[in-house]
């Protein structure tokens, strides 16, 4: 039987990330993530094991971190982070004062959209697309996401309700492993491999 090894890696820190601000995909890495993305490729020595691919969100953050590990990923627009509409570039506290009950039902309804952007549901729906497609292809590829598409991927490979996604922690360049096999998705834990 055929397998995909998938490796999703979170993105390093952007500013956005750091100050809990919607959206900001189109910053690139601030001097701390940078840093900790070239920390991390040294301590693997440029990142080794890529695969037969490599795959970035269109997000700066993204390619800056496959920048970061000597990485030439190929974009892929399933994998761009949520387009949260009126609210990118504003950060959780300002909506918490100005919207509440906006904020509120976003949290809380994976299906809503109340910033005119994309629910979390859509977003799920598209990335898992993506995955349902890399599924038996007997490839090991490399994917550098936002760390809510990588929560959303999670969610979806082991067909979990949707309300979970919120109680998947997904830290800055975070390394999440799953194995596409037949119908399935399963999730590796291990230590990381240091050549």
């Amino acid at each position: 039987m055929t397998a995909t090894s998938l490796r999703l890696v979170a993105h390093a820190h952007t500013t956005a990330l750091r100050r809990a601000r919607f959206g900001g995909s189109g910053d690139g890495l601030d001097e701390g993530g940078l840093r900790a993305a070239l920390a991390q490729a040294q301590a693997r020595r440029s990142f080794p094991g890529v695969g037969d691919a490599c795959v970035s969100s269109p997000a700066v953050a993204a390619t800056d971190t496959a920048d970061a590990f000597g990485l030439l990923p190929t974009i892929e627009a399933a994998l761009a982070d949520c387009d949260y509409g009126d609210w990118t570039g504003r950060s959780v506290e300002e909506i918490a004062v100005e919207q509440p009950q906006a904020l509120h039902e976003w949290m809380s309804e994976p299906e809503s959209a109340p910033h005119g952007g994309e629910s979390v549901a859509a977003v799920r729906d598209r990335v898992g697309r993506w995955l349902d497609g890399q599924r038996g292809a007997d490839r090991r590829i490399t994917a550098i996401a936002h760390p809510l598409v990588i929560r959303v991927a999670v969610v979806h490979a082991l067909d979990l309700p949707l309300t979970t996604y919120r109680q998947v922690d997904v830290e800055p360049l975070a390394i999440v492993r799953l194995t596409g096999r037949g119908a399935r998705w399963h999730l590796r834990l291990g230590a990381p491999r240091v050549a």
